[in-house]
């Protein structure tokens, strides 16, 4: 099983509604997966946050894409993982 990010877009973000100094959105990431034969392409929402006290617009928007970036790795990480791996026994003490 594999996947690649073919694009990313915010699609809005705004001030959080109690924390300030933090900004909360949504960035649509399109995929296209390739699972036992299988090929599908297909869009995830993904809510993200960044602590912007006082950056611009710009910036804003790139650390919003850096937090969605760190959500995709760990999802990546997750899908190239073994199914069963072998976990080592954890003595009682």
């Amino acid at each position: 099983m594999s996947f690649e990010v073919k694009s990313c877009e915010v699609l809005y973000f705004g001030p959080h509604r109690t924390i300030a100094g933090r900004t909360t959105g949504v960035v649509r990431v399109k995929i296209h997966e390739r699972f036992m034969g299988t090929e599908t392409d297909y869009s995830l929402d993904l809510k993200v946050r960044a602590e912007t006290s006082a950056l611009s617009t710009p910036e804003i928007r790139s650390a919003l894409l850096a937090h969605a970036a760190r959500q995709l790795n760990k999802l990546k990480q997750r899908h190239d993982r073994p199914a069963n791996p072998v976990r080592p026994s954890i003595a009682a003490e």
